[in-house]
């Protein structure tokens, strides 16, 4: 048993490599060729500068990650995770300026708690379309990815609803111990998930349900309940993202925000090394593909790259590292080298 831990550990590891040795090229091309990336600076009591950012930025990634994680471990997808960031963004403006259709205190505790319960009823709902009456994921998170951004512009009437109460504004914009706020929300919620599916029987459910339901079945899992509860927390991590959204711009926008998060996260997952069909999985990946993205995307915003230009180098690095975790694509790009080997000793005079 502790032999299979072992490698269990070290093959975690090993599929760790290529995300941190992506990541490490990206801030060594900063370093090299974006002047001031690495500037220290002091504003209002706490550091800021471009790596501050790219952690303030991408913990809304990073939260999505894991909720994703864990969904597509099971075997699923969750495409809605951005429409129900635009739902939590809309309830906890509407909240916060008393313009809900019933009275509630105009609070930020209020904001965020009736913000999480839209978002968990949400992926309850993803859950029992998945679990229940075993619609395929991609479809049964499409059909919210389409209605649930409906229903947020419904909600806000099809506009920007604004805000400034300082208390939801420190979500994202406030810092502690000289760090986003919001990047120790995700350490928090890395912690918590963390223990319950690595300390309890839930992570080797969640890994059994995603290898083989069937055989999960036979063996007394609940299969379903499993995979409700990973939709569920996905659309707990959506909500939580879309505060963090709102509290960046002191605004609910329903129609940009969570704009293709969804591939963000998607794409987070993959380049941390979690398999599209099910399985192992690995969540410290998943923040780290999360940040790999984020630090491509602010790269690129500082050497002044076109929005409409950036899915393109942002494909590419992706397509880089998945072909890096690909062990088949490893394979031949031995073999190959192994054959170029003898060429060029016969080649020498």
């Amino acid at each position: 048993m502790g032999k299979g831990v072992s490698t269990f550990r070290t093959g975690q590891a090993h599929r760790l490599i290529w995300p941190l040795l992506t990541l490490a090229c990206l801030l060594g091309f900063n370093a090299l060729f974006t002047p001031g990336f690495y500037a220290f600076r002091t504003i209002d009591g706490h550091l800021d500068n471009h790596l501050v950012d790219i952690l303030r930025h991408g913990s809304q990634v990073m939260i999505l990650a894991m909720g994703m994680t864990l969904v597509i471990a099971t075997g699923g997808v969750d495409l809605s995770v951005g429409a129900i960031m635009a739902i939590s963004g809309a309830v906890a403006a509407l909240t916060l300026t008393g313009e809900l259709p019933f009275d509630v205190p105009q609070t930020t505790p209020w904001a965020i708690g009736l913000a999480l319960l839209a978002s968990i009823i949400a992926g309850m709902w993803n859950g029992l379309l998945v679990a229940a009456f075993k619609i395929q994921p991609i479809i049964a998170t499409l059909i919210l990815m389409v209605v649930g951004r409906g229903v947020a512009q419904l909600l806000t009437d099809g506009t920007i609803v604004t805000f400034n109460v300082e208390s939801f504004n420190e979500l994202s914009n406030g810092y502690w111990l000289g760090l986003p706020i919001s990047l120790w929300i995700v350490a928090a919620m890395l912690i918590v998930v963390s223990l319950l599916t690595r300390k309890t029987a839930l992570g080797l459910f969640i890994e059994a349900v995603g290898n083989n339901e069937i055989a999960c079945r036979y063996a007394g899992v609940n299969a379903g309940g499993v995979k409700w509860m990973a939709y569920i927390f996905s659309g707990f991590c959506g909500g939580v993202a879309g505060l963090l959204c709102a509290s960046d711009i002191y605004a609910a926008d329903s129609i940009n925000a969570g704009l293709y998060f969804e591939l963000d996260a998607i794409l987070a997952v993959v380049i941390g090394g979690t398999a599209l069909t099910g399985g192992r999985f690995s969540l410290i990946g998943s923040l780290i593909g999360a940040l790999v993205i984020q630090t491509l995307t602010t790269t690129l915003y500082a050497h002044d790259v076109s929005p409409h230009i950036m899915p393109m180098p942002k494909a590419l690095v992706v397509v880089m590292v998945c072909l890096l975790l690909s062990p088949a694509f490893r394979t031949q790009g031995r073999q190959l080298l192994a054959r170029l080997k003898p060429n060029r000793r016969e080649a020498r005079p």
